[in-house]
């Protein structure tokens, strides 16, 4: 009422009731879908130029949704094909009670960034949206119809979410809908500007980029062509910076971009410090991501107190392409020469300063992230066509790459607790409904590969070829509450181990019944797989490659003998096939918590490009509200100690423990529960110690 005056237009009266309601849902969680039900009355009214009655709705969306299909071809938005679907069964198989699923900040978010529009006008509602996701995916499919719907009810019964970039793109003219892609960086001005100009084409249609640039030649190194020295890495890193900033992925999103570098490049040191707020702004990135790409020879120095030297790659490049015993052999004999001054520039130090300063920087600036290059490439399946140089934007995926091969991967989630049924000992997973979802999500995945538009020919050909796609999960913290499992326990790591090895079975289950189908990726012969090594199998390849330090529970429960023998017999269609992406966006969309992290705060303010959002933590407060809890006073307590039931001492200690925040449950236990899922690839480094978690 307060934004009430006279001669309001009516659609400032629409706005001003959802920001009023908004402003209520720290009260009750439960405001947050009244807010969304305010938002959805008001899309529908821009989208269908007129309100509808709710038991009118299933037959507005059916006649509207073919007419929607017709307006984006016509307005050059989506792609003529999709004229060719039944749209009149499409528009039927339509299910508008599922608008109420969303909660304010999902659609919200889908509203500004992801629905369809023609000069800011929207002609997409949400249900058509999920439609026009699912035939994008399935233009390929012989039944197109029968698969677009069944794409559908996954898509919109939010089982599963394609990640943001096929959200975004399927269906469209210029469908782009993979994820990532991952470079190496050659080491000359050619190859490091075309490399930049890669990234600025794949970032305008909304790809996440993973840049390998350990071979570019370090700081003071000789240059022959001018006979001068070389600046290093970190001033073409500013540039790289700087690009993702310009070419912010079409306007939806801002561009993103992650840089490796080996630990023993000589710009290690620098490299450290690119993410602080303090030094020379010319030589920091403040937008970019980075990475360390650690050789296991570097950790055992750290644990032997030994010394690690530092080369430029120009010295030394084959240590780019060797990893574990095949590096260490190298690496030795170029410290030997180096010792001699047989090699210069160099640098020796003792390794615990260098990884001191890591784990600083680390601290300081949550950068650079610290990821294994012998694991990553002993437990590759693809070891056998290149070498795995580095990881994507946000470290879920290892690929290979070269020179002329660019790496993707296309992404989507599961709902954890989505799958999850009631069973004699409470909540327990419900292995029918997680397969039959697997099977249409690596469907979809796997149809993204053929689909997809790609803006550089490296990237198609290496995609083609290998096939690789990333299935992963979010709402595991939601499963958590729901098993009534606090996350600091063993209980929660169990649950990880078998959750996670059920999804990886069905995954690669799903992989090979598709190569029985549609036959195995072309560079199948001599992989891991065809050697009859799976992921789970590779963890004593590593053990035995390290010497030890492989501290892993590796119980299982899934019958993996008979699922080795059928890829035995059918082979796989991708090459890799499971990947934990952060789902940042896609678990704002579907309102859950994102990946597998713990709960970052039980009332916080959620921040993006959509603006600012009160986001509560309704487990707890159905919690509260059975015990009394539940009023005012919580709320301003909740408030004040940023979000945590620790000090809040009338709250009992067990909804303490089960609601205990990402900065209250220890982070060993995280390691614990990322070390027992069997997909992992960058394996804990452990000395062979028995694990006992505080």
């Amino acid at each position: 009422l307060r934004n009430l005056y006279d001669g309001v237009p009516m659609d400032e009266v629409y706005k001003a009731s959802i920001l009023a309601a908004r402003t209520l849902i720290e009260k009750d969680p439960d405001y947050t879908y009244a807010t969304a039900r305010l938002l959805l009355h008001t899309i529908r009214k821009e989208v269908l130029g007129q309100e509808v009655a709710p038991q009118e709705l299933a037959q507005a969306y059916a006649d509207y949704f073919p007419q929607f299909i017709q307006k984006g071809v016509q307005a050059e938005l989506l792609d003529e094909k999709m004229q060719q679907f039944d749209l009149q069964r499409l528009g039927q198989a339509l299910k508008p009670e599922r608008d109420h699923k969303f909660d304010y900040l999902g659609l919200q978010t889908l509203y500004d960034r992801y629905f369809l529009h023609i000069r800011k006008t929207r002609i997409e509602m949400p249900q058509a949206f999920f439609m026009r996701v699912a035939m994008g995916l399935s233009l390929n499919e012989i039944d197109r119809e029968a698969r677009a719907i069944e794409f559908y009810e996954v898509l919109s019964s939010f089982d599963f979410m394609s990640s943001t970039p096929t959200l975004f793109n399927s269906g469209t003219l210029r469908s782009q809908l993979s994820s990532c892609y991952l470079t190496t960086v050659p080491d000359n001005l050619d190859g490091i500007y075309e490399s930049i100009k890669e990234n600025a084409l794949l970032s305008k249609f909304a790809g996440g980029l993973g840049n390998d640039w350990t071979r570019v030649r370090a700081l003071g190194s000789h240059i022959k062509g001018t006979n001068g020295e070389s600046q290093g890495v970190v001033p073409f890193l500013k540039v790289v910076n700087d690009t993702a900033v310009a070419v912010n992925q079409g306007g939806k999103r801002k561009g993103a971009v992650c840089t490796y570098l080996e630990t023993w490049h000589l710009d290690i040191e620098e490299f450290l410090e690119l993410r602080k707020n303090t030094g020379d702004d010319r030589r920091r990135t403040h937008d970019m991501n980075t990475a360390n790409w650690i050789p296991d020879l570097f950790m055992k120095r750290v644990m032997e107190k030994g010394e690690w030297t530092l080369f430029s790659p120009s010295d030394v490049p084959d240590l780019h392409y060797l990893f574990d015993k095949k590096f260490k052999k190298a690496y030795v004999v170029y410290e030997q020469k180096a010792a001699r001054g047989e090699i210069k520039p160099s640098r020796t130090l003792q390794a615990t300063d260098m990884w001191r300063k890591m784990l600083s920087m680390l601290f300081e600036t949550g950068h650079p992230w610290i990821t294994f290059k012998d694991a990553c490439n002993v437990r590759s399946p693809q070891q056998h066509v290149g070498v795995v140089h580095s990881s994507n934007l946000c470290t879920e995926i290892t690929l290979n790459t070269s020179d002329t091969e660019t790496a993707v991967c296309n992404l989507g989630s599961v709902n954890l607790v989505q799958h999850l049924k009631d069973g004699a000992n409470g909540k327990e997973v419900d292995h029918d409904k997680l397969k039959k979802t697997i099977s249409t999500a690596m469907r979809m995945l796997d149809n993204v590969i053929d689909i997809n538009y790609y803006a550089v020919k490296k990237a198609r050909d290496s995609n083609l070829r290998h096939r690789p796609v990333g299935l992963g999960i979010m709402a595991f913290q939601d499963s958590l509450y729901e098993l009534r499992v606090p996350y600091a326990s063993q209980e929660a790591v169990d649950f990880a181990d078998r959750s996670m090895e059920a999804v990886c079975y069905y995954a690669y289950l799903a992989s090979t019944e598709l190569a029985k189908e549609r036959c195995k990726y072309s560079s199948y012969r001599g992989s891991l797989w065809d050697q009859g090594i799976l992921p789970i199998d590779s963890l004593d390849v590593l053990a035995k490659e390290r010497g030890g330090y492989v501290e892993v529970d590796r119980s299982s429960t899934m019958d993996w003998d008979a699922l080795r023998k059928k890829i035995a017999l059918d082979g796989m269609r991708n090459s890799n096939c499971v990947a934990i992406a952060p789902t940042a966006t896609i678990s704002n969309i579907i309102g859950v918590d994102a990946s597998i992290e713990p709960c970052f705060g039980n009332l916080s303010v959620k921040s993006n490009l959509s603006g600012e959002f009160t986001v509560i933590n309704h487990y707890l407060v159905r919690d509260l509200k059975r015990l009394g809890l539940w009023d005012d006073v919580m709320v301003m307590d909740l408030k004040h100690f940023d979000g945590s039931l620790r000090p809040i001492d009338r709250v009992p200690q067990e909804v303490r423990a089960v609601y205990a925040t990402a900065f209250e449950g220890g982070t060993t236990w995280l390691g614990e529960a990322g070390a027992r899922r069997p997909l992992t690839t960058c394996v804990p480094w452990a000395p062979p110690t028995p694990r006992n978690p505080p």
